[in-house]
């Protein structure tokens, strides 16, 4: 019985101990443990990581406490970083830091650790790291690696200046064979600084600094932003300075193509204009004001004279290109015009280096190139004047716009909407119109609510705007005699009218982009529609007699913007005009004006003694600060873009006048 009951139980113990999970016991590698690092070492070499990988971790785990355990951590950071396991890389840098602090690799996995942050991209990483990484390093090395990963880094950001600072730090600390690199990365540096830069620099009184290559750097940066004149003087002075430097032979070439090429007859004008073809008439108005403005400009006694030389485009694209070639054959210091064919024009002018203004509305003319530049009257600068005016002068704040459904209407009805929401002023009405019609009577009736009928839920409302209108209208005088019958049935006929629709005016000013002959068509067409005490603007357009002879008794008080008025008081606009009715018996219109001034600035700034060379004119357009013409002052913004401040004029009987 006992004997049964034990064997039970020995058999029940033997099932539980099959059934038990087996502990894990990992072998242990054959032979010592210089002949597993050995082996690894080996398959490093041969660059099997895979298995090298493997070899250095079985090492560390069976002989963590021999000498070589630090050094396979290293070879296991730098595996894991070749592989672009960075993650795994620094666990491993990290770890042979903190258990090994003392072995000769604590050092490098330190600076390791930043290596792998700038191989990830992580510069922000390795720039705030460094300085902690800096303040446990005490050999040569790591320092130095750590100063030229600092450079690397700065150069990985744009930032050259701060790049080089950090170069000169590692070439402090360098052997021989690493200096000659360190110098390389010195001189990439400085080929990245901007002009600004290397100027500090030369100033700076760090005297490990390659001041040759930064005086040569800072005359190759003068030339490729196109200031001949100083590159010149810069590079001279290298060439007289460092006369067996490296870069005297390509500095000597620089000052050869300069002088061949962007010197200039800095006393000749080119202009282009459309002397024969379909706009024979414009071209041969603008040649008026250049003419004038010679002829002004040569009885200044203190100035030297400049000539002119004029070229036919017949507005036509290839005559234009033709024309241009000519004109740089010539060597002219910059052009005017053309007022047809600009985008041509300005395309050639910008590739050859030559500043032209030419004389158009044409949209983005000068996103073309920093040669190119536009004196005319803009869309822009109009719908400011204008929605100034109306604010900021006037105080309104409601408006209308009435627009032709075409290029012009469109491109006038959004600039001009954009100005008014930035000064604060609000669209309470928009219609846009066939430009082939006469008919005008749905768009207007669409603007003041009488195109559509009107829903019962929306009448109390409409109502009560009539009633504000009405109130606003002027009271009859308590005095007055009592009406005769008569009148009393005028009275009860004009009550019954007015329960038909009214219109309603909710805008003190109405803007209508358009010629003046279709606006002499809509504005009375307004007034039979209950339109009026509205302000009327327009365009440069309706500065024209026409629309007064079409719409006189409809357009007093009209306000539109120009940028010439040859009734100015303005003494200059006097002068000129006095000097043109002098020379041609007739008065001078906008084109002529506009040739005048531009004409006038050019020949002016050829006469300043520092310009040399066409950038420099260039720049000079551009500083421009405000040109006293008789188109208004005139400046150019940093697209080239002339800034005028126009005229604003307004009807008075049958005459324009300047609005006070």
């Amino acid at each position: 019985m006992k004997r049964h009951y034990f064997f039970i139980i020995f058999s029940v113990v033997a099932v539980l101990c099959a059934c038990a999970p087996k502990p894990m016991i990992t072998p242990s590698p054959a032979g010592s443990a210089d002949e597993l690092f050995l082996n690894a070492e080996r398959h490093f070499q041969e660059k099997s990581y895979g298995e090298a990988l493997r070899l250095y971790q079985d090492y560390l785990v069976h002989f963590p406490k021999e000498p070589m355990a630090p050094a396979a951590l290293m070879k296991i950071g730098i595996i894991n970083s070749i592989l672009g396991n960075y993650e795994d890389a620094r666990q491993a840098y990290q770890r042979l830091t903190w258990e090994y602090p003392g072995s000769s690799f604590a050092e490098d996995a330190m600076v390791e650790i930043l290596l792998t942050y700038y191989k990830q991209g992580n510069y922000e990483e390795v720039i705030t790291g460094a300085s902690s990484v800096l303040e446990n390093l005490k050999s040569p090395g790591p320092i130095f690696k750590t100063y030229a990963l600092l450079g690397d880094t700065y150069m990985a950001v744009e930032s050259p200046i701060d790049a080089i600072q950090y170069y000169l730090e590692a070439q402090k600390r360098s052997t021989p064979l690493e200096q000659a690199a360190v110098d390389l990365k010195l001189k990439e540096a400085i080929a990245q600084l901007d002009t600004d830069d290397v100027a500090i620099l030369l100033d700076s009184s760090e005297e490990r600094l390659p001041m040759d290559y930064l005086l040569f750097q800072l005359g190759l940066d003068y030339v490729m932003e196109e200031q001949y004149g100083v590159a010149l003087k810069v590079l001279e002075e290298f060439v007289e300075r460092y006369p067996d430097h490296e870069n005297v032979s390509l500095a000597r070439s620089l000052m050869e193509e300069i002088r061949k090429n962007a010197l200039f007859k800095r006393y000749t004008l080119g202009c282009l204009l459309p002397l024969s073809g379909p706009y024979q008439t414009f071209g041969l108005r603008a040649l008026k004001g250049i003419e004038l403005a010679m002829d002004q400009f040569s009885l200044l006694g203190d100035k030297q004279s400049v000539n002119i030389i004029v070229k036919d485009t017949a507005a036509d694209p290839d005559k234009t290109l033709q024309a241009l070639q000519e004109l740089n054959e010539e060597q002219v210091a910059a052009i005017i015009g053309p007022i047809v064919t600009a985008q041509v024009a300005a395309q050639e002018a910008q590739a050859k280096g030559i500043p032209i203004i030419t004389i158009t509305q044409k949209d983005n003319i000068t996103s073309i190139g920093e040669n190119v530049f536009r004196n005319f009257i803009t869309p822009q600068m109009q719908v400011h004047a204008l929605a100034d005016y109306a604010v900021n002068s006037l105080g309104l704040s409601r408006f209308a716009i009435l627009y032709p459904d075409e290029n012009y209407g469109d491109t006038f009805m959004n600039l001009f909407w954009d100005q008014l929401i930035e000064l604060g002023g609000r669209v309470v009405g928009v219609e846009a119109y066939n430009p082939e019609h006469t008919d005008f009577a749905d768009p207007i009736k669409k603007l003041v609510g009488l195109y559509y009928q009107i829903p019962e839920d929306l009448k109390p409302e409409i109502e009560a705007l009539l009633k504000e209108k009405e109130e606003n209208q002027t009271n009859l005088q308590a005095t007055r005699d009592q009406p005769s019958d008569k009148q009393e049935g005028e009275e009860k006929q004009a009550s019954e009218q007015d329960e038909e629709p009214q219109p309603i005016v909710d805008f003190d000013a109405i803007f209508i982009p358009d010629a003046p002959k279709k606006a002499g068509l809509i504005i009375p067409q307004l007034a039979y529609y209950d339109v009026k005490d509205v302000l009327l603007l327009g365009t440069n357009l309706w500065h024209s007699n026409s629309l007064i002879k079409m719409a006189e008794q409809y357009v007093q008080g009209a306000v539109m913007p120009d940028a010439f008025f040859v009734e100015s008081d303005s003494p200059q606009v006097r002068d000129f005009v006095e000097k043109f009715e002098e020379t041609y018996q007739e008065k001078p219109g906008f084109i002529e004006a506009v040739m005048y001034d531009s004409a006038m600035l050019l020949l002016n700034i050829l006469n300043k003694p520092h310009i040399r060379f066409r950038s420099e004119l260039r720049e000079e357009l551009f500083n421009l600060v405000e040109y006293q013409g008789v188109t208004g002052a005139t400046r150019f913004d940093e697209n080239g873009d002339a800034q005028k401040k126009l005229y604003l004029l307004t009807i008075k009987g049958r005459r324009f006048v300047e609005v006070e």
